[in-house]
C-alpha cells in the first residue's frame, strides 16, 4: 500500500520523496485528479496551482468529480489510473461524497492493486481514522451536516493540516482530548506511507501527538 499524506500538494521540499514511489516515469502515469472537495470553495486557487504542478512534472492528469460517481463507475475508470489525487476544500463535503459514491469501497481495492493515493490537506485528512481534526482551527465548518466522522481508516491515526507558530498551541490542546495519534504537518511536509513502513518527510520538526511511536 502506497500512500503520500500532504498537508499543500507537492512543493519541492517534498516531490522527490513522491517520485521515489512511483513504479513508472511520470509521463507514462496517469493521475486521477479528485475536485469534490474544492466544490463549495469561492476560491478555488489552490486546483489551478496543484493542477498544473502535476502537469509541469509530466503526468497525465484527468479530472474527476465523486459527486457525479457511483461504486460501478469509479471500479470502472480506476483501474486506468496509477495515482489518486485527492484535492483539498471543505473535508466534511469530501466525506460526505466519498461514502455516497461508494469511494470509500472502491479505494482499498485500487490500492492493493498497487495504486498510489496522495492526499492534500481535506484529502489527507480523511484517509486517517476521524476528520474531526478538521474543525480545529475553525478553518471548516460543517455545512452538509455530517454526523459519522469516521475517515477512510487507510493510515492508524489522525492528521492535522497547515501547522505553523500562529496554530500549533491550538492544535497541541486539541489533540489532548482525542484518544489516538495525531501526525500535524506543515505546509512542507508529508506523510509517506509505503506498506508497512511510515515517516514524515520534508524540514522542520516531526510533530506527532497521543503516541511514543517513532515517525
Amino acid at each position: 500500500m502506497k500512500l503520500f499524506l500532504t498537508s499543500a500538494g507537492l512543493p519541492p521540499e517534498t516531490t522527490k520523496y513522491f517520485l521515489k514511489l512511483l513504479a513508472k516515469k511520470p509521463k507514462n502515469t496517469k493521475v486521477c485528479f479528485v475536485t469534490t472537495a474544492a466544490v463549495p470553495e469561492k476560491n478555488k486557487w489552490y486546483l489551478r496551482k496543484d493542477r498544473k504542478r502535476l502537469l509541469d512534472l509530466g503526468f497525465k492528469v484527468t479530472s474527476m468529480d465523486l459527486r457525479e460517481e457511483n461504486k460501478k463507475s469509479l471500479n470502472d475508470k480506476l483501474k486506468n489510473f496509477d495515482v489518486i489525487y485527492i484535492e483539498g476544500g471543505n473535508t466534511f463535503y469530501l466525506l460526505k461524497y466519498i461514502k455516497k459514491s461508494g469511494f470509500d469501497k472502491v479505494i482499498k481495492h485500487f490500492l492493493k492493486k498497487k495504486g498510489i493515493y496522495v492526499g492534500v490537506s481535506a484529502g489527507s485528512i480523511v484517509a486517517g481514522l476521524n476528520i474531526d481534526s478538521a474543525k480545529w482551527k475553525q478553518a471548516d465548518k460543517n455545512i452538509v451536516r455530517l454526523k459519522d466522522l469516521t475517515g477512510l481508516k487507510l493510515v492508524p491515526f489522525g492528521l492535522t493540516v497547515h501547522i505553523d507558530e500562529t496554530n500549533i498551541e491550538i492544535i497541541k490542546k486539541c489533540a489532548q482530548k482525542v484518544n489516538y495519534p495525531i501526525i500535524a504537518l506543515s505546509n512542507k511536509q508529508a506523510v509517506l506511507i509505503k506498506d508497512k513502513t511510515k515517516k514524515i518527510v520534508g524540514p522542520g520538526e516531526k510533530l506527532v501527538f497521543n503516541t511514543r511511536e517513532g515517525f
